[in-house]
């Protein structure tokens, strides 16, 4: 697939302009204070994950609603000093699979949280765990469409939610350095860390591959790919319901959220990225914490000729190095 957004020259200068909510803060500080009510631990279960080097167990947390939500939770095996974490956010339509799966931030030694997507995990991996009791608002069977028309039913306040939460339940967990965590994610997971930077004020560091959810207007104008082409073809059926879904849409936006951000960043996105168009993540990177009245340290590396996949295990391989500028990385000089 050829190019097909904005040159380059102008992707590094592509600041959209938003039609933000008056009420956007309220809405994520209402939301994210009836969570609170629920402790955020419920349990962590050590599990055999038949490997010798790593340390897993099988932890449910309260997310929306106080709704448990499944997660895997790894050290390195035999380590108990308290070491930085990672929470880290799958891809669209994915679950958190088996504890073997994602292994590249407990190896460069890190503690790592890998959260289940609640009502996901069917299109690809190895399966999820953690049912979405919710999802009874109208819109189409994608969580992209599920509960469109009210900000309030879409199935994004409570994966964003759950996100959130995320990050105050590894805090609980044992041999974890509260003041040194990082969310990582790429594609939806990507979307996910993204907000979380800009809902948690005191996160370390924030990694954002191909962010879904940014620029969300103009990759509907631009891409039927993934779960973009889900809303359109939604919206070419329900004709004349688009002012409702924009107005969804709105609250969670991905740039919205970037603007909120405090922690330094490190992006990553590939110019010829159908499913998730590369001036959704410039868009985000270049208003980057411009509300926080400060500016944090941040980078953004393009792949000329790649498209969703971007960097691969090169960009992994820097953002490796990256991170471990930024909060250490395990036991040892970092």
């Amino acid at each position: 697939m050829p190019a097909f957004d904005l040159p380059l020259p102008e992707l590094e200068r592509h600041r959209p302009a938003l039609e933000e909510p008056a009420d956007f803060d309220e809405f994520w500080t209402s939301t994210l204070r009836e969570a609170a009510r629920y402790v955020p631990l419920a349990s962590a279960r050590p599990v055999a994950n038949g490997l010798r080097l790593t340390e897993t167990w099988d932890v449910t947390f309260r997310g929306f609603a106080g709704d448990p939500v499944r997660a895997w939770f790894s050290r390195p095996a035999g380590v108990r000093e308290p070491l930085p974490a990672v929470v880290e956010y799958a891809g669209y339509g994915r679950g958190r699979g088996l504890p073997h799966e994602r292994l590249t931030w407990v190896t460069a030694g890190y503690a790592h949280l890998l959260m289940d997507n609640r009502g996901q995990g069917d299109r690809y991996g190895s399966g999820g765990d953690t049912p979405d009791p919710h999802a009874t608002a109208p819109g189409g069977p994608g969580p992209a469409v599920r509960g469109l028309r009210s900000p309030h039913d879409h199935h994004y306040r409570r994966l964003i939610t759950d996100a959130v939460r995320a990050v105050a339940a590894v805090r609980e967990l044992p041999g974890v350095a509260g003041d040194r965590v990082a969310a990582v994610g790429n594609s939806q997971g990507g979307g996910l860390a993204l907000a979380v930077a800009g809902l948690v004020p005191d996160l370390a560091a924030v990694l954002v591959t191909a962010p879904l959810l940014c620029g969300i207007r103009r990759a509907l104008d631009l891409t039927d790919a993934g779960p973009y082409g889900e809303i359109t073809a939604y919206l070419a059926v329900h004709r004349g319901a688009e002012r409702a879904a924009y107005r969804t849409l709105a609250y969670l936006e991905g740039v919205s959220f970037a603007r909120r951000a405090h922690a330094p960043a490190h992006f990553g996105v590939g110019l010829r990225d159908t499913v998730c168009p590369p001036s959704g993540a410039y868009g985000a990177w270049n208003r980057y914490g411009e509300l926080t009245g400060a500016e944090p340290r941040k980078e953004i590396h393009a792949y000329p000729f790649n498209g969703h996949e971007g960097g691969d295990a090169v960009h992994v391989r820097r953002q490796l190095s990256w991170l471990a500028t930024v909060v250490g990385a395990g036991p040892g000089p970092a």
